[in-house]
């Protein structure tokens, strides 16, 4: 399965997610950024490539269906509610987002 986490500036949240999914359970993990100064910011082509879309706020929900409102039709697309707090690989951050995470995708083989 294709996972696409997404946050603001694709720095602390969602690039925490991709480290520590990549590769779990067969799954293919990326990141990205809705705002213009994203380290790597949301395409056309990574919405179409994401098989299940994981965002940290319901913001950024909004600005996904603002900016992709065809590429997200049958798209499952899920807001973790999890606030722009914490830095890169912090411990909270980890395990907010493995508790948050496994109610939607099997993380265990």
């Amino acid at each position: 399965m294709h996972i696409l986490f997404v946050c603001s500036r694709n720095r602390w949240r969602s690039l925490t997610a991709e480290k520590i999914f990549n590769g779990v359970n067969g799954h293919v993990v990326r990141s990205a950024g809705t705002e213009e100064k994203a380290r790597i910011r949301v395409t056309a082509g990574l919405i179409g490539w994401a098989d299940w879309i994981l965002v940290m706020e319901r913001k950024h929900i909004q600005r996904l269906k603002e900016k992709f409102p065809m590429g997200l039709q049958g798209k499952k697309l899920i807001c973790l509610d999890i606030p722009d707090e914490y830095g890169y690989m912090d411990e909270e951050l980890i395990g907010l987002l493995e508790s948050s995470v496994s109610a939607y995708v099997n993380l265990h083989n």
